[in-house]
């Protein structure tokens, strides 16, 4: 009888053993996501948290894995080689370079791309695997604001000549320049260490600066506007994440936390099996304006009331007021 009992504990114990064991083999694992960003800077940062608060938000169990490409083209190519190592299910690419580093390595998984300028021009759009979402900015409505607040007839832009994005947004910019009747002047750079220089070597030059989404140009957005307000040059931005803390006159750009969480849309249906030419690009259509009185009232400029109450933020005695 003790042997029976015995027996019979034994095979209850096995039983639950493989039972457990089941049970664990049948849990789906976390989706294995690489995310390349170009450089840390406010807007790139704000887009990956929100890719991540959107997955969180929507259930999608994902290990995610982030790499910096520290503004370097072959660093993001090293970063997408080491994703294809790795067997990541999903990759992103946080701004262009690090987008079409990641779409020339992989063609069997889903490719992602954030906030991409011009898809198209970066060979991004119509390939089977690769979706995601753009942040063209209104160059020509950019400029009308120029116009109007400053009369500017000469107006400085710095662009990163390596960068698919940056040129595209100059030769946007040039266009509509020639259309309106203002000059353009140009500086080109290769990385964020020559954008003061280059700021420096066209500002006597201008009436006004404007920076478009060029994301080289943008994490130096600080020293183009110290010597902005150096020679009383009013700077404009296409990236408003990035003037809270500097001295940009008026910013109109997009919410790039906002866009974070679109690129976590076009991740999830990617994931739970869209095919990427039914996904497309996804564009992103809320334009927010910042404006800097305290700026504007250093420089003696007054900012006209149609364009105050277009504004979201105004920052007025130094602080920041969301309207």
């Amino acid at each position: 009888m003790k042997r029976i009992i015995i027996s019979i504990v034994i095979f209850v114990m096995i039983s639950s053993a493989l039972l457990i064991g089941k049970n664990i083999q049948s849990k789906p694992e976390a989706v294995k996501i690489g995310i390349s960003k170009l450089m840390a800077h406010p807007a790139l940062d704000s887009i990956e948290k929100g890719i991540k608060d959107y997955l969180l938000e929507n259930g999608i169990d994902a290990d995610v894995e982030t790499q910096n490409a520290n503004g370097d083209i072959s660093t993001a190519v090293s970063i997408a080689q080491l994703f294809d190592t790795e067997k990541k299910d999903l990759v992103v690419g946080i701004a262009t370079p690090t987008a079409q580093a990641l779409a020339n390595t992989f063609e069997d998984i889903p490719v992602v791309f954030a906030t991409v300028t011009d898809p198209e021009s970066a060979g991004l759009s119509g390939l089977e695997n690769v979706a995601g979402t753009s942040d063209m900015v209104p160059v020509e409505e950019h400029l009308k604001i120029i116009e109007e607040v400053t009369g500017a007839e000469r107006i400085g832009m710095i662009y990163t000549s390596g960068e698919a994005n940056g040129i595209t947004l100059m030769e946007a910019m040039k266009e509509a320049c020639e259309k309106n009747g203002v000059e353009l002047i140009t500086a080109s750079v290769s990385n964020s260490s020559e954008v003061k220089m280059a700021a420096e070597s066209i500002i006597d030059r201008v009436d006004a600066m404007y920076e478009a989404t060029d994301n080289t140009v943008i994490s130096a957005i600080a020293a183009v506007s110290e010597v902005c307000m150096d020679n009383s040059v009013p700077l404009f931005s296409a990236d408003v994440t990035s003037s809270f803390d500097t001295d940009v006159l008026i910013a109109g750009g997009f919410d790039y936390y906002a866009s974070g969480k679109l690129t976590g849309e076009v991740i999830r249906r990617m994931l739970n099996g869209e095919e990427a030419k039914d996904i497309g690009t996804l564009y992103l259509e809320d334009l927010e304006i910042l404006i800097n009185l305290d700026v504007a009232t250093r420089l003696g400029i007054q900012i006209p009331d149609d364009i105050i109450q277009r504004a979201r933020y105004v920052i007025e005695n130094g602080e920041t007021n969301e309207l």
